[in-house]
């Protein structure tokens, strides 16, 4: 589980915090800023591109920081309106000129915050790490690093922790500019320079794309991070936020965005990662066609097919189980049969295959369900079947939880290998760990390939439609494609200029 999570589970909203009016009631009053906003109709949020916080996605702006914001601003009534900063430099500037409601920058509060912002936790907590090259010594201290150059995003949560601390001083510190976590991660992937800080859950989302890339320490304890409000502004806006988190929290919505964008993470490791780029490399090209051919006949991202393709065979058409499944989608002879595939070592007639028996798991999942949780089950039933799914899904139920969330039912499905939890189920026993395994790996590797191929769908018949997992409510295949671009370059090592990782959708 990544740290992000872990940290979630335990961090709470700091009660201390007294919600208070700053000005009086008196008719001539000056409105406050929270009326303010309620007035004009708009929320102005000043931000950075970064998968931990904003990115325009395939069609409209996502990231944790950002939906959080965008539910805020519905609460409010009120329009969301986000302007994109270079870097954290230019938001801490727009925010102290007071010309922005909120800043979302990736910080937790630091020394000199208080005279100049209203810092408002949003329940992560982050902490600072030094990552180096593989190929140089590992740091376990700053004082490993005495000598050396530390690289260090501009107005990032590292600079003050280093200045701090005496073994600092004999560090090299080099600032970059406009760069984000991602172009540093790159940097040192590339061995173009050593060593660099940056904040852990941007390591977390970013670390599958870089596995030259390794952990060296951390600086100091996990720490909040927090929005940022002018200290021009007065406090009805702030206090509006933090109750609205509050609210986030203990209804459970909070936690569902954190499994949506960081559920996944830990499940690619530095082996996993060299060996998924090699085979993108070297064997996916002789297949792309194929998914996408059979992806676009069910309404399909082919690149989600390709990645279940991966998760059960490492696209070897040959590839055969102890228990008898077979071929790149390692389809079952029952399977095969009933959705009338003959040859299932054929690849073509494999892929067919899986793609139908997709289409067919995924329309038995209940339509009430949203996307992307209809597609996480849809998979979870392709691997442990559907029964025991539903036996998941009622023991879910039973303990109060949420049967339709999948973050709340991939806690449940490892009941399913436990006599005093699978006796008292309709289908009995499963390995119901592999189910949950399975599908954040193809999660991961749907990422990947999301990131390094182009968005080129061929258009599906208007009446077919299974799942794209980053459509709009109501939106057609058709509206959601993207102007054609050049084919993809799928190369064994993942290039600086690839700029942005889109977090799961």
């Amino acid at each position: 589980m990544s740290r992000f999570f872990r940290h979630l589970r335990s961090t709470s909203f700091p009660l201390a915090l007294v919600l208070t009016t700053a000005l009086s009631a008196t008719g001539c009053s000056r409105p406050t800023t929270l009326q303010e906003v309620r007035d004009v109709g708009v929320l102005h949020v000043i931000t950075r591109v970064a998968p931990s916080i904003y990115y325009e996605g395939r069609d409209a702006p996502t990231g944790y920081d950002y939906e959080l914001a965008r539910r805020f601003a519905e609460e409010l009534g009120v329009e969301l309106r986000v302007r994109v900063a270079e870097d954290n430099t230019e938001i801490l500037s727009v925010l102290s000129r007071n010309y922005a409601h909120i800043g979302l920058a990736g910080l937790a509060e630091q020394p000199d915050f208080e005279s100049r912002y209203r810092a408002v936790p949003i329940g992560v907590q982050a902490q600072s790490v030094v990552v180096y090259n593989r190929d140089f010594p590992r740091p376990s201290s700053l004082a490993d690093l005495g000598g050396e150059t530390l690289h260090l995003l501009a107005d990032s949560n590292h600079e003050h922790l280093i200045a701090d601390d005496p073994e600092g001083a004999l560090i090299h510190r080099h600032i970059h500019p406009g760069l984000d976590a991602a172009g540093l991660l790159a940097r040192v992937e590339s061995g173009e320079i050593a060593y660099a800080a940056v904040s852990s859950n941007e390591l977390d989302l970013n670390h599958v794309y870089f596995p030259m890339v390794k952990e060296g320490f951390a600086l100091g304890e996990p720490r909040d991070l927090v929005w940022l409000f002018p200290i021009a502004q007065d406090e009805t806006l702030a206090n509006a936020a933090i109750e609205f988190l509050e609210r986030a929290q203990g209804n459970g919505s909070m936690a569902q965005l954190a499994e949506r964008f960081y559920g996944h993470l830990d499940r690619l490791n530095y082996v996993g990662a060299r060996t998924f780029m090699h085979h993108v490399e070297n064997r996916l090209p002789k297949y792309q066609s194929l998914f996408q051919d059979y992806a676009r006949d069910i309404d399909l991202d082919w690149r989600l097919l390709a990645a279940i393709g991966y998760q059960e065979s490492h696209w070897r058409p040959n590839a055969v189980s102890p228990t008898g499944v077979r071929g790149l989608m390692m389809l079952t002879r029952t399977t095969a049969s009933y959705i009338g595939i003959n040859n299932r070592l054929d690849p073509e007639e494999s892929i067919e295959g899986g793609a139908r028996y997709f289409k067919m798991v995924h329309a038995k999942i209940p339509e009430r369900i949203p996307e992307p949780d209809r597609t996480w089950f849809a998979l979870a039933s392709y691997n442990v079947g559907f029964g025991h799914l539903e036996d998941a899904r009622r023991l879910t139920e039973s303990a109060g939880r949420n049967p339709d969330r999948w973050m709340d039912v991939k806690e449940f499905l490892p009941l399913l290998a436990q006599k005093e939890w699978y006796t008292k189920t309709r289908f009995g026993y499963a390995r119901g760990h592999e189910p949950v395994v399975y599908v954040q790996n193809i999660r991961r590797y749907y990422d990947v390939l999301t990131r390094i191929t182009e968005p080129d769908q061929p258009k599906p018949d208007a009446d077919q439609e299974v799942v794209w997992l980053d459509r709009q409510p109501g939106e057609t295949a058709a509206q959601a494609e993207s102007p054609e671009m050049p084919g993809p370059d799928l190369r064994a090592a993942l290039p600086p200029e690839l700029g942005m990782i889109p977090p799961t959708l």
